[in-house]
């Protein structure tokens, strides 16, 4: 009995976490700016602040740089609602992949403190997003989540245009 009310806890909340079907559709030709050369350098510092104010950094992810297109905003808005964070275990397991998405997405990773850096950046609109956990590796379920934010290069950048993600 244990077992059965266990495997239904489980498929109930993976159906909560299964993400809505895309309804654009993805466009190569909307994303090609992030292909583009450019000059613009983002960088950044991901974190998340535990109940206590304990601050844990993002060491070693993967920081995804997207394109903002119809596709992109939509998958976004689908995942975090109106917020800039989503719990670990609220984010939806590995669905079906859009290869096209994929091939116009960048990816950097973060250096032990959290900080990251995308160079040669096109101008464009982009969201930036990686992950910030802890607890014990071996966990189906950890503690923090996925962290995003959103960032506009204009081409006319001197400066490296600075992101704190930390779901805020």
């Amino acid at each position: 009995m244990k077992r059965v009310l266990g495997l239904c806890c489980a498929a109930l909340l993976l159906a909560g976490c299964m993400r809505k079907p895309e309804t654009v559709a993805f466009s190569a030709a909307e994303a090609a700016f992030i292909k583009k050369p450019g000059t613009g350098v983002i960088t950044g510092h991901a974190f998340r602040t535990r109940p206590l104010g304990q601050i844990v950094n993002a060491a070693g992810e993967v920081v995804y740089l997207v394109p903002q297109t119809g596709f992109a905003r939509e998958r976004f808005k689908n995942l975090f609602g109106e917020g800039y964070y989503v719990a670990h275990r609220f984010f939806p397991m590995e669905g079906e992949r859009n290869a096209e998405y994929d091939a116009h997405v960048r990816e950097t990773k973060t250096e032990s403190n959290g900080r990251f850096a995308f160079k040669d950046v096109a101008p464009g609109d982009y969201f930036v997003m990686t992950t910030v956990t802890w607890g014990k590796e071996e966990d189906w379920i950890r503690e923090g989540g996925v962290v995003y934010d959103k960032v506009t290069l204009t081409g006319k950048e001197t400066e490296p245009v600075h992101l704190v993600l930390s779901g805020k």
